[in-house]
């Protein structure tokens, strides 16, 4: 299917709270020096207590309406990804709905975890480019510091808070997306998850139930054993290698993860974007927030090729290769 979508306009926003490694070594047996060898986190941003993540998705909305002077009234569709709603029902979307007031919007919350954003980029992308919608806000937001264990020294040191929004229009020239991949590897789910209803998958024997549990060496397994081959079969869908690459831009889970990924993939660190060393892991909201990282300093120009490569809970992955429209 031809692409008629593209990226016009991008923000973000984190809480101002920071929560520092040497932080946690008053709360756990850890040290600064033992996280930044281990994952390359040096701070994250966790909301308050009364801060929740349609707060912060809608003030990442307002930083892209400012930044880039948008027009917001004619928007027909909200996807926000996120597995921390403030509630099961209603969603983020509609809450984003109500405070934009916008009265002709549909409103949609996509749970794929840390591949959510390039979930919600593709699908914002075949909306518009089936003729459904016209302009979509596409948002990626995460207040894992509610449901994150910070007894449990494995996990708690990784997660922060944080969204980032694009907005994406229709367009008859000069589309940004060129290729998208996705699929999930279900069997391995128990590698990573957060407690809900069911207990099946656990056989009724679950750790920490509504918190976050990882088993981190299974995850990083399946991530440095599997992406660089998803990131092949998305480059070759295009006919292009990763030097044809000007941006590889992962999810922020693990900065020794990302490197050996990088490696096998034969991508230049210094063309990867991260955005873990000061926000941690904020799940879908990693990749947006590297890209406004990106965009503050200039980095990322119009017309450059970027890689999306969204993966995490599921085990769950999303791609999308775009050049650079804004």
């Amino acid at each position: 299917m031809k692409s008629y979508a593209k990226i016009t306009a991008q923000g973000s926003y984190v809480p101002t709270k920071v929560m520092t490694n040497h932080d946690f070594e008053e709360m756990v047996d850890t040290s600064d020096d033992w996280i930044t060898t281990r994952t390359g986190i040096k701070e994250r941003r966790i909301t308050e207590d009364n801060e929740y993540t349609s707060d912060i998705s809608y003030k990442a909305v307002l930083n892209l309406k400012e930044k880039y002077n948008a027009d917001l009234t004619d928007v027909d569709m909200i996807i926000n990804a996120t597995l921390t709603p403030d509630y099961k029902t209603p969603s983020v979307a509609s809450y984003i709905q109500s405070k934009l007031n916008l009265k002709n919007s549909g409103a949609i919350d996509i749970n794929a975890a840390c591949a959510g954003f390039t979930y919600g980029l593709n699908i914002a992308n075949g909306l518009i480019s089936s003729g459904q919608n016209k302009k979509i806000l596409v948002i990626g937001s995460e207040t894992l510091s509610k449901i994150t264990d910070y007894t449990d020294r494995s996990t708690c040191i990784l997660f922060g808070d944080g969204a980032g929004a694009f907005l994406v229009e229709y367009t008859k020239n000069n589309p940004s997306f060129i290729t998208s991949t996705s699929g999930s590897d279900g069997d391995k789910g128990q590698n990573l998850y957060c407690t809900e209803l069911s207990k099946e998958m656990f056989n009724n024997h679950l750790e920490n139930e509504g918190y976050i549990v990882q088993n981190g060496r299974g995850v990083y397994k399946w991530a440095v054993g599997n992406v660089p081959r998803i990131i092949n079969e998305t480059l070759d869908k295009a006919n292009l290698k990763t030097t044809d690459v000007d941006w590889f831009v992962p999810h922020s889970a693990n900065a020794r993860m990302i490197e050996s990924i990088c490696e096998k993939s034969n991508i230049a660190k210094e063309q990867t974007l991260m955005s873990l060393q000061n926000f941690g892991n904020t799940s879908s909201a990693t990749i947006p927030l590297s890209i406004d990282l990106a965009m503050n300093e200039k980095k990322i120009k119009t017309g450059d090729l970027l890689l999306l490569v969204g993966f995490g809970g599921g085990l769950a992955y999303s791609t999308t290769l775009i050049r650079w429209t804004i």
